[in-house]
């Protein structure tokens, strides 16, 4: 735990804040519901905003306001650690609030209104989803093991199940389905968990339910989002996107040259292997409660970006998952990746990321937690900025289905949207079809002729 010399030099944050006095009480015991509620913290009295250290008149009486303020006008009760203490001959009180079973709110706002999170240096009114993370963060359950109840097994694409298990050399029945929480009771009969949903729904019943569950990916020209060169959306499960966003990042990357005393050594842009870890954990730990916000790979000119929806859990801080302290968000689909072996031991992510980049000789990513998304952010490898880097051969730069698109343009010419789908083996959707054309199109290989639903698709000769 830092003391107090330390902790005044620290800038405001999810777990540290400043204030001047207890003129103004209620912002206090806002920001004491906030920690109690999101992952603890510390209030330091006698510091004003611009860092100078000002001190408390009558630090006792102060203290016993405070302590006062607290019993009255916070629910369920709070007790966090009050002492006093001195910097500089200032006097101070120091509140250290612990995350703990709530959700916590002012009796005067009452229970819907009154519950409040922090959000990076500020405090935030709770909405509806966020309370509700909070009361299944208390009683141990995870969205993912929450059942649909309009869905049973038929909802699920057993196929895809049996592929997926066969791999690792695993036969999966009823019964497993069970043990794996895919399927679980509700109201005397079985019907899928959310988590059975997300990862082996039927397409059409996950694009229903949990249509936040697409991957999307994107390369832009320069360091904003303004220009596109390619884009994706992976349409099967979180699982299938782990090989489908390989694949992307592979073909939007750039390879350069390290010559050795004997052989040249292909250096890819990114560290391919931390990256799969922190997709890996951006899928396990997404929140897929919040509806609207997809998981989302960026590539820029200059870096990166892994993002996924969901702030960290209640009660857990960057500091814990850098130390190795696992917190598990969504059970069933850790618990399922786990048995894929698309994951390894929980705890051990961060350590091998940052090992594989040191070695590698790339620079370690940056965690940031932004609003209510989490980022992590690669920085490309230094060899690859120092030369000309190739991109991969056009065996790797395209997918087959691109691949197939070109070849059907290529020798029956012109084609409205429309014709070139019915060509495809594939089934795909509409909006897959249009991000393949999109990304030949950027690529200056295919271009558009006239507009709206008769634009014809043709090769650029």
């Amino acid at each position: 735990m830092l003391d107090i010399k330390e902790i005044v030099l620290q800038p405001e944050g999810k777990t540290i804040e400043f204030k001047r006095d207890l003129s103004s009480i209620k912002p206090i015991l806002k920001t004491l519901v906030a920690f109690a509620n999101t992952a603890g913290g510390t209030l330091i009295i006698g510091r004003d905003n611009h860092g100078a250290i000002v001190g408390i008149e009558d630090v006792f009486a102060a203290e016993e306001k405070l302590a006062n303020a607290i019993a009255d006008s916070i629910y369920p009760p709070l007790m966090p650690e009050i002492e006093t203490s001195s910097l500089n001959g200032k006097p101070l009180i120091i509140v250290r609030v612990a995350h703990w079973k709530g959700p916590f709110y002012l009796k005067a706002e009452g229970p819907v209104q009154g519950v409040y999170f922090r959000l990076g240096s500020t405090n935030r009114v709770a909405g509806p989803d966020l309370i509700e993370e909070l009361r299944r963060s208390i009683s141990n359950t995870s969205f993912d093991q929450l059942p649909c109840p309009d869905l049973e097994v038929d909802a699920l694409d057993m196929v895809r199940i049996q592929q997926a298990f066969s791999k690792v050399g695993r036969e999966i029945g009823r019964k497993e389905l069970e043990t794996l929480n895919i399927l679980v009771p509700y109201k005397n009969r079985l019907v899928c968990s959310n988590g059975g949903i997300i990862l082996f729904g039927r397409d059409d019943v996950r694009e229903k339910y949990f249509s936040n569950t697409r991957v999307r990916c994107a390369r832009f020209q320069d360091t904003d989002k303004v220009h596109f060169i390619d884009q994706y959306d992976c349409e099967g499960t979180i699982v299938d996107a782990m090989k489908e966003v390989t694949h992307f990042i592979q073909r939007n990357t750039r390879i350069a040259a390290k010559i050795g005393h004997i052989e040249r050594k292909d250096v890819p842009e990114y560290a391919l292997i931390a990256i799969r870890e922190v997709l890996t954990n951006a899928l396990v730990h997404a929140d897929y409660s919040i509806s609207g916000m997809n998981p989302r790979i960026s590539i820029f000119s200059d870096r990166l970006e892994v993002e996924n929806p969901g702030m960290l859990p209640f009660g857990y801080t960057l500091n814990e998952f850098m130390a190795g302290v696992s917190h598990i968000r969504n059970k069933v689909i850790a618990r399922v990746f786990r048995e894929l072996k698309l994951m390894e031991e929980w705890g051990t992510g961060y350590k091998r990321i940052t090992e594989t980049c040191r070695v590698g000789g790339y620079e370690i990513p940056i965690w940031n937690e932004i609003g209510t998304t989490m980022r992590v952010t690669f920085k490309p490898h230094p060899a690859t900025q120092e030369q000309q880097p190739s991109f991969p051969t056009i065996e790797k730069e395209f997918t087959p289905r691109q691949k197939k698109i070109l070849d059907i343009l290529q020798t029956k010419g012109a084609h409205r949207a429309t014709a070139i789908h019915k060509q495809l083996k594939e089934q795909i959707s509409e909006r897959s079809l249009r991000n393949d054309l999109l990304g030949l199109k950027a690529k200056g290989l295919i271009t558009m002729i006239g507009s709206g639903p008769n634009t014809l698709w043709t090769i650029i000769k």
